[in-house]
């Protein structure tokens, strides 16, 4: 057991973070996208990565205070996580909003919490940042569609293991990292408009945090192309191909000569399109005894193959899809890039995820593959 001081940690949970996902909105912000994912089917998913999270602090929870806020921002996490917190603020129950997030944040920091830990993507992020600046260490657990931000652990677990080791004084540097957001809308149209908006100080531990996201470079369109005809050229007519959102991906659907949308999930069949930006429900029924492939490839900088922007590639996807039916793509410079992690795996399915962890076949050119590592 790990024995600490008497320590505070505030706790923020964003309920509607992530419930545009699967449903293929990229993104959550604002009433009326929350309203349409809901009215799709969408199955909110901050809560339990919240649990995850405090799960593995449950150790210390005799010397451990939790602030939150009440029902669905934090108190109902933290009590089915093991805790009996200390609930301050008052929230209209299933009406939400980032001003809830701000004054939440706001209290956390004239209560002088040791780590404030918040569940949610880099809108939540970016609101934390404006109302409490670098006052405070924070910490985030990944619950967004969209998580281009370096304030994050690399999955719920791992977020909770670095919030304990800080908490116990295990880990004590603190890193200025980036909080970013782009233009959902834009992105909705396939446009890209990340911004930097400031930074937080987190507890760093390299292999607990993921990186800022990066850009494919201008350099890497002759590999794609390459990449492309690799797998373009093997395509077979008896299986549903799933691709995946990215460029190096879109190459593949260019070279079969097919226009696929950068940002969403496409499905493909004997060279046409049978499914243009699919949600999780869509693909589920196109797979009903059907033989199919996924077609991924990874976060740039962040090396995330699944669980980070293409969520409607869902654990139930791709356990009918199967672990050997999973194509992943990468430019050489892109796997470099990484320099030496692995790539990662954030399901929301802890037991996928393990299956899903080991070395993978990836291609990396024409007739050229390497071995990597994928972990979560």
């Amino acid at each position: 057991m790990i024995r600490v001081e008497e320590k505070t940690l505030g706790l923020i949970v964003n309920p509607v973070a992530g419930l545009g996902g699967r449903v293929g909105l990229k993104g959550s912000d604002g009433a009326e996208i929350q309203r349409k994912a809901l009215e799709l089917g969408a199955i909110p998913q901050a809560h339990n990565r919240t649990v995850q999270a405090l799960e593995v602090l449950k150790s210390m929870r005799d010397r451990l205070e939790v602030i939150t806020y009440p029902g669905e921002m934090g108190e109902d996490a933290a009590r089915e996580g093991g805790f009996e917190p200390r609930v301050i603020g008052t929230i209209k129950p299933g009406e939400t909003t980032p001003e809830d997030t701000k004054k939440a944040a706001l209290e956390m920091q004239r209560l002088n919490v040791d780590l404030l830990l918040f569940a949610g993507g880099d809108g939540t992020a970016r609101d934390i940042c404006n109302a409490v600046v670098q006052s405070l260490p924070v910490l985030g657990i990944p619950a967004g569609v969209k998580i281009h931000s370096a304030v994050f652990g690399t999955s719920p677990r791992s977020a909770g293991d670095l919030a304990a080791s800080y908490l116990a004084g295990k880990v004590s540097r603190l890193r200025e990292s980036e909080v970013m957001d782009i233009d959902e809308e834009a992105f909705r149209q396939g446009i890209l408009s990340a911004r930097l908006y400031g930074y937080l100080r987190i507890p760093f531990r390299r292999r607990l945090v993921q990186s800022l996201k990066a850009a494919s470079s201008a350099g890497e369109e002759t590999s794609q192309r390459a990449i492309a005809a690799e797998v373009g050229d093997g395509m077979e007519d008896d299986y549903l191909y799933i691709i995946g959102p990215g460029t190096t991906t879109r190459a593949i659907a260019s070279h079969v000569g097919l226009t696929k949308t950068l940002l969403g999930v496409d499905v493909v069949k004997r060279g046409e399109l049978v499914a243009i930006d699919a949600s999780e429900s869509q693909l589920l029924e196109l797979l009903q005894g059907a033989k199919a492939k996924i077609v991924v490839t990874p976060i740039g900088g962040q090396g995330y193959i699944f669980g980070r922007g293409n969520q409607q590639i869902s654990p139930e996807v791709i356990r009918r899809v199967g672990k050997d039916n999973i194509i992943v793509v990468s430019t050489a410079e892109k796997v470099n890039s990484l320099g030496g992690r692995p790539l990662r795996v954030d399901t929301g399915d802890r037991l996928l995820d393990e299956m899903l962890s080991g070395y993978i076949r990836v291609v990396v050119g024409y007739n050229e593959h390497t071995v990597y590592k994928v972990a979560c």
